[in-house]
């Protein structure tokens, strides 16, 4: 078992569950996730929490695709948070979870008031004949590779230098609710997503892989030009979040949407006419449609792993 928020799914918590499946694999047994919905930060202090990256469906789903064999997501509430060290340890990874091994990085922190450590862990491990293996961090550039490093990166924008930090790209999931269809009057219809749980990346104009559930399962995937922001050449100052799926023709009202952000394409600006507006929306989706066509490379940032 390993235990962690695994925000974001990056390459940081793949080299926990390689470490995690090499174990399992020797004690023959399934390698298992326990994560925390919500972020224990909104706990403990709410007015501080950050905007999580993935939803714990999503989580779940990346860690699945790692090889993990189950992922259990544990209600975060104050009774949990108050729980002591050994408590934790004793009463829910030994006791009700009856954890044989557990596998975590080299920072994981436990219990209340975050007093419990991977040097504690080790010693509780090795009183009770538990396999315990701490897995070094991984740097990219020379840094940790964090959620919170990835937060930052996101938050700015920087969807290309977040998304070489992780396993897959980010994504926003949300439901498509009615605009005020000045893009379909442009030729260039758009969905406009709401009810979104996770981290927004900065205003601009992005190319992005945008993936629609049909209602028994399928899912259709398009290239996509993303526009979040305030419609300033209308005279708006709202911020929403606009997806132009490319070749797709339907009603998309109500569905949900998950859009994988690849690239930012450009700042949000004011267009003087709507015959310029038109030929930037153009050059939009034609440079959407090339960086799905040939998207940026993961694995393009220079990972190690640090001696502990």
């Amino acid at each position: 078992m390993t235990v962690g928020n695994f925000d974001g799914v990056h390459l940081g918590h793949a080299a926990i569950v390689a470490a995690l499946k090499a174990t399992a694999g020797r004690l023959d047994m399934p390698a298992v996730a326990l994560t925390f919905d919500p972020h224990p930060a909104s706990v403990l202090r709410p007015e501080a929490a950050p905007m999580p990256l993935t939803t714990p469906a999503r989580r779940a789903e990346l860690l699945a695709g790692l090889g993990i064999d189950a992922v259990l997501v544990q209600p975060a509430d104050a009774r949990l948070m108050s729980l002591p060290a050994e408590s934790f340890y004793t009463d829910v990874l030994r006791g009700r979870l009856r954890a044989a091994a557990l596998v975590e990085g080299a920072d994981f922190r436990f219990g209340a008031g975050r007093r419990g450590d991977v040097t504690l862990l080790r010693e509780w491990c090795a009183a009770d004949g538990l396999a315990f293996d701490v897995v070094a961090p991984v740097l990219a550039g020379g840094d940790p590779v964090s959620s919170s490093r990835i937060r930052g990166l996101f938050a700015a924008g920087e969807v290309q230098e977040a998304n070489r930090l992780l396993t897959s790209p980010l994504r926003i999931s949300g439901t498509v609710v009615q605009g005020k269809r000045r893009g379909a009057g442009l030729g260039f219809p758009t969905a406009n997503l709401a009810s979104i749980a996770t981290l927004v990346p900065a205003q601009g104009v992005y190319a992005a892989r945008a993936a629609v559930a049909d209602g028994v399962g399928d899912r259709t995937t398009h290239a996509a030009a993303v526009h979040i922001g305030p419609n300033v050449s209308f005279g708006e100052t709202t911020v929403s979040v606009e997806v132009h799926l490319v070749g797709f023709a339907g009603d998309l009202y109500g569905r949900r949407l998950d859009v994988d952000f690849l690239k930012r394409l450009r700042d949000t600006r004011r267009f003087d006419t709507i015959d310029e507006l038109k030929v930037q929306l153009a050059a939009d989706v034609a440079a959407a449609v090339a960086t799905v066509d040939s998207p940026p490379s993961l694995a393009a940032a220079t990972v190690t792993a640090r001696n502990t």
